[in-house]
């Protein structure tokens, strides 16, 4: 059980959304945790917006993905700057505790 308390949930979380976005095609309107497009709204959603710009992204579509959403480089940025800080807090934790013991 103590190790599942150390085990980084929003770590595991960040690195599987994106790695989801990378596999995805952008084009295609398949299976989606969008409550809007799960009721069948097909209005334009900044959500789902941001997620595809940011697959775009990682398919090499600079300029789709800007029309798509203008904010998918910055997220993306931000997004891969908050697993460096869990991976360091991370590895800064197992350290601690390793002098601990």
């Amino acid at each position: 059980m103590k190790k599942f308390k150390s085990f980084p949930i929003e770590l595991a979380f960040w690195v599987v959304a994106l790695v989801s976005l990378a596999f995805s095609d952008p084009n295609a309107h398949a299976f989606t945790l969008c409550p809007l497009a799960n009721l069948g709204l097909e209005a334009w959603c900044p959500g789902c917006g941001l997620g595809r710009s940011i697959s775009y992204l990682f398919h090499g579509s600079f300029t789709q993905s800007f029309q798509q959403h203008w904010f998918g480089l910055p997220a993306l940025l931000i997004i891969l700057y908050r697993i460096a800080q869990l991976l360091k807090k991370k590895k800064d934790y197992t350290d601690l505790t390793q002098i601990a013991n």
